[in-house]
């Protein structure tokens, strides 16, 4: 099982590689301007990073042909989930309310990448933009009480998003969160 981490130039970039270390998984980090030719991944994380998503997404540099090529599971933490749902249509811009430090998470839709976590958990939040509007075809999974997308995932594709950071240890069963998301990844490699 390999799972790599795109780097989009995050501060706790490390910390996704090092958890999915701990949980036994094959994991590099790569430059964002990796081709989708070059990797030989079961799944994606794209990380947190900063670039502003309003004006800043041509930073994720090869992000857009990954996410309309991949044929594997990917998860967008932060700015990669961000990305994700601006990519296919949705909205994503400064946030009313940045959030920094914990906050509680409330779960809508339990199951994938939140299953078996409790609602509502703490999180650990570090962002100034935000998903204002799922695209179609599109699922809220979680909120919080001032952004309303918290984590998402795309029923079409295997593809995730969190907006607060699960690599950190203030994230409540974040750990939990990367082992669902290889559990994922394994059930794709079966198919």
């Amino acid at each position: 099982m390999r799972i790599d981490v795109f780097d989009n130039g995050g501060q706790w970039t490390h910390r996704e590689w090092r958890v999915l270390k701990y949980l036994g998984v094959e994991t590099t980090i790569l430059p964002n301007t990796t081709k989708l030719e070059d990797l030989k991944v079961d799944g994606l994380v794209l990380s947190g990073g900063a670039p502003r998503i309003g004006s800043e997404a041509m930073k994720l540099g090869n992000t857009a042909d990954i996410l309309d090529r991949a044929d594997f599971p990917i998860l967008g933490i932060c700015v990669g989930a961000q990305f994700i749902a601006l990519h296919f249509g949705g909205k994503a811009d400064a946030a009313d309310v940045p959030e920094y430090g914990a906050i509680d998470v409330t779960i809508a839709e339990p199951g994938d990448i939140l299953d078996g976590v409790k609602s509502p958990f703490k999180a650990w939040e570090s962002h100034n933009d935000e998903v204002k509007v799922l695209p179609d075809d599109f699922i809220n999974l979680a909120s919080s009480e001032n952004c309303k997308v918290q984590a998402f995932k795309y029923t079409k594709k295997p593809y995730y998003g969190l907006q607060f950071h699960p690599e950190v240890e203030h994230t409540e069963q974040g750990s939990d969160m990367f082992q669902n998301f290889a559990n994922i990844c394994k059930r794709h490699q079966r198919r």
